[in-house]
């Protein structure tokens, strides 16, 4: 969530700002509202102090003997219209709070405006693998080595879902394996936690209320009810809601594997089918609670890490810097790691490594205190995939394929595959 302070005080900024992923932005409403708020601020200062007088001056007159029963009507007078007031303030509060909850976030100063378009790529790792035999695509790879079931897929669950089974439940899970066992030794606290979560978790993540129809609904109302995470993202972020903590419990490192779970599975296009979009898919998810100071070094920790993981698989892969419009409205800053598809002839993500600043942690009262000061300030909140699997499976497949149809197993899964080949 913005600073309706830095709205009040540097409109025209955070316009230039926001532009940059919104086709137009109004503060008029919002900055009506808020000026309304302060000049309703300042009559009930005045009246309460009125009371407060009046009070003192009834009790001096009781121990004179006088009569007080003017002074007790024009209190109750008095009490009645600051009800009044307050009541008219916690409206005009809520319209602000709820109109500034539909903002996105505001893109650092060195994102560029737009879309896809004008992602910048960053660097690439490893060489495009090379063929001297006609490849195959993961979809013929899976089916030749009896490792995911699509159609029995579709049985269960319909359109976007598949099973592991046999060896690809092995591979699949060798991959989770790794991708822990590497966290735990960065010194990174394991997670696991619940799959439905509530709507202020939604809020907090910055999914809700625009992105409300994009997770599947488990039960509730409008804005009261339980979802299914889409991202462990979304549980992560909440766990210090609403909660102070100490400057020297930062930075706070976490990691989580979780389902995924989302309505929207994205493009049916022929190349984008089996395995790279999907309604549920299996991810290990970082999380970093930082100072202000520090978020960017956590940024730059996470996307290493990333590219550690892709690497340590042999993988070909690139960095894209994120353009306003393609990146998340909650972050300010997003990279991603995108592997090479052979037979797409394209990079597909595997990890997003974003930097939300504060803006999750004012929508969830994140705060820590720095030792020795009174005053409370708002943590930074980061996330990356540590990885996203959907994806990674089908990069093996198809970059680590035969000519006889079998597949190389990395050589980091092997412990857990217990085989050289598929």
């Amino acid at each position: 969530m913005l600073d309706l302070n830095l709205i009040r005080e540097n409109p025209e900024k955070v316009k230039a700002a926001l532009l940059k992923r919104m086709d137009e932005v109004d503060f008029t409403e919002i900055l009506e509202l808020d000026k309304e708020r302060r000049e309703l601020l300042v009559k009930v200062e005045t009246l309460q102090s009125k009371r407060n007088t009046l009070s003192k001056e009834i009790a001096q007159l009781k121990r004179q003997g006088k009569d007080v029963e003017d002074n007790f009507q024009e209190m109750k007078e008095l009490a009645t219209t600051i009800k009044e007031l307050d009541n008219k303030l916690t409206a005009i509060e809520e319209k602000i709070k709820t109109s500034i909850e539909k903002l996105p976030n505001m893109p650092d100063e060195d994102i560029l405006p737009g879309g896809k378009e004008n992602n910048k790529g960053v660097r690439e790792w490893g060489k495009k693998p090379e063929f001297n035999f006609k490849p195959k695509d993961h979809m013929d790879l899976v089916k030749l080595n009896d490792l995911i079931d699509y159609e029995r897929g579709v049985k269960l669950g319909g359109n976007g879902f598949w099973i592991y089974k046999g060896n690809g439940a092995i591979l699949e899970w060798a991959l989770l394996n790794y991708f822990i066992e590497e966290h735990i030794k960065d010194g990174y606290q394991f997670i696991l936690p619940p799959h439905i979560l509530n709507y202020q978790c939604g809020l907090t993540a910055g999914q809700f209320p625009k992105f409300a129809d994009e997770v599947y609904i488990v039960k509730g109302e409008e804005d009261n009810y339980s979802f299914m995470l889409p991202t462990s993202e979304t549980a992560l972020i909440n766990l210090h809601r609403d909660e102070i903590l100490k400057e020297e419990d930062l930075p706070r490192k976490y990691f989580s594997y979780t389902p995924c779970y989302r309505v929207e599975a994205g493009s049916h296009r022929a190349s984008e089918r089996g395995m790279i979009r999907g309604h549920q898919f299996n991810k290990v998810e970082m999380f970093q609670y930082t100072k202000p100071e520090d978020s960017n070094a956590a940024l730059e920790e996470l996307i290493g890490k990333a590219e550690r993981l892709v690497q340590g698989l042999g993988l070909h892969y690139r960095v894209t810097k994120l353009a306003a419009k393609d990146a998340s409205a909650s972050m300010a800053k997003t990279y991603d790691i995108e592997i090479w598809i052979p037979s797409m002839n394209d990079y597909k993500e595997v990890s997003s490594a974003s930097n939300a600043r504060d803006y999750q942690a004012r929508r969830g009262m994140i705060r820590f205190k720095r030792e020795g000061s009174k005053k409370t300030e708002y943590v930074n909140t980061l996330n990356a995939s540590g990885l996203a699997t959907s994806r990674l499976f089908p990069a093996i497949m198809e970059q680590y394929q035969q000519e006889d149809g079998s597949i190389i197993v990395p050589e980091v899964l092997r412990k857990w595959v217990g085989r050289d080949r598929l």
